[in-house]
């Protein structure tokens, strides 16, 4: 066979070698990748790029602060600790008999030191009625404690969380777990697997879109599956910021809400970012039952509607299916609704949207702390609407001059208990239409629109 000219095998050199390059690349990426490796990919749409691959302990040390992450380098196991929450990690293989959820750490010279631990994963530790409703996990030091033989050894690390405590309650589903499970899992890109503790099947199927995106393997739930299983390492325990927060600052590679919801719109296919291909505007109105429920809510609707708005009543059983009501508030430019844990789904409106909080009397503190603060972070424009006296139906049980009406913060001063019973539970709204009207006017302003 004739040989071709080195010019030409000189100019081909590069293309070769770029598409050899290419197809390793291919091969490694879509192959099964080593137990101590893990690849970050765009999936959050947000600061985080294809970066260099880490290891486990590389991974590991982001989960832990200050002193902590020395610790970590030296003895494979570190703890981090504050009001709300203890998380503790492990770098090093540890095993884990989910039948007695004892975790079964490695010991070494340095941690000789250290005693075991005892801890209940929810990150809620200073409330007690929570915590009571949530079983603990015992970290042991391997050596004084021999573990049990290994029922199935994993290559993957183990992420332990409890779905009890106030589950059940979309707010602190939102705020104590599936936020703190983005915060502590997202840096391993999926590669990880969940141990389940308190076990609520309704919990894990209402939010299975978002499991499945944060681990790419089943989950383990201890209760059914009493074995004991390897790990080559483990977090227990979920890192909190704040209400329905991610402050950016505390998450290393620069997780900030916005990341959070585009993990949203990938978890639930959603195709709307932001409201600049919506036509018509959509308002979402949250219609609850009682209490704090809007008493003339026809007449709310007919005023909505002529100023131009295509009107969705969202009432408790649309919202209950979290995949729908999701791909709801995707198209919605306005959502309204009364303070109320229904306003927590916030979450899945488009960046540039309006949320306006109906705010009844007793209730200032508690609807910006839980739900307007957090909007602006969600790139969100936020409104709140506050109820004069007439408008609530206190002022007819307890008369225009009683405390209940011209001093909240007296009742508030008697207890949490009491001022929940008068504000929280005892409240609905008759919603003057015309002070309404212009809060929405300023709601399409927002928009870039006009009534």
């Amino acid at each position: 066979m004739e040989k071709l000219p080195r010019s030409l095998i000189l100019r081909a050199t590069p293309f070769f070698f770029l598409l050899l390059l290419s197809l390793i690349y291919t091969v490694e990426i879509g192959s099964h990748v080593p137990s101590n490796i893990w690849t970050k990919n765009n999936a959050t749409g947000g600061a985080n790029h294809l970066e260099v691959k880490a290891s486990l302990p590389q991974i590991m040390k982001r989960l832990v602060k200050g002193y902590s992450q020395t610790q970590l380098e030296a003895t494979g196991f570190a703890c981090h600790s504050d009001v709300h929450t203890k998380v503790c990690v492990s770098n090093k293989p540890v095993t884990i008999d989910t039948g007695t959820m004892k975790v079964y750490a490695p010991l070494s010279q340095a941690m000789a030191h250290q005693a075991n631990r005892t801890i209940s994963p929810y990150p809620r530790r200073e409330d007690k009625t929570a915590m009571e409703l949530v079983s603990s996990v015992h970290i042991l030091r391997g050596k004084i404690h021999p573990p049990p033989a290994c029922d199935c050894t994993h290559d993957v690390p183990a992420v332990v969380f409890s779905s009890g405590g106030f589950t059940g309650d979309i707010f602190h589903e939102f705020n104590e777990v599936i936020i703190p499970l983005f915060l502590t899992s997202r840096h391993f890109q999926s590669r990880l697997r969940f141990i389940v503790t308190d076990f609520k099947p309704q919990f894990i199927a209402k939010f299975s879109k978002v499991l499945s995106h944060l681990s790419s393997y089943e989950l383990i739930n201890p209760a059914a599956n009493g074995s004991v299983h390897c790990f080559p390492g483990v977090v227990v325990g979920l890192h909190y910021h704040d209400n329905l927060a991610i402050k950016a600052t505390d998450v290393p590679k620069g997780y900030s809400m916005l990341d959070f919801k585009q993990f949203l719109r990938d978890s639930y296919n959603l195709k709307i970012r932001d409201l600049s291909r919506m036509k018509r505007p959509v308002l979402v109105l949250i219609s609850r039952p009682k209490p704090r429920m809007f008493l003339n809510q026809n007449q709310m609707v007919t005023m909505m509607t002529l100023l131009g708005f295509r009107v969705v009543l969202a009432k408790p059983d649309m919202m209950a299916n979290v995949d729908k009501f999701a791909k709801v508030l995707n198209l919605c430019s306005v959502l309204v609704g009364a303070h109320d844990a229904a306003l927590t789904t916030e979450i899945f409106l488009p960046e540039g949207a309006v949320m306006v909080q109906v705010v009844g009397l007793g209730l200032e503190w508690a609807s910006a702390t839980y739900y307007g603060g957090p909007a602006a972070e969600m790139g969100l424009n936020y409104i709140e609407y506050k109820i004069e006296p007439e408008e609530s139906s206190l002022i007819s049980v307890y008369g225009r001059d009683d405390p209940v009406i011209t001093n909240p913060e007296s009742i508030a001063s008697k207890g949490y208990t009491v001022g929940r019973s008068v504000y929280f539970e005892g409240q609905n709204f008759n919603i003057s239409i015309a002070r309404f009207r212009k809060t929405l006017v300023q709601a399409l302003g927002l928009l870039g629109r006009s009534a």
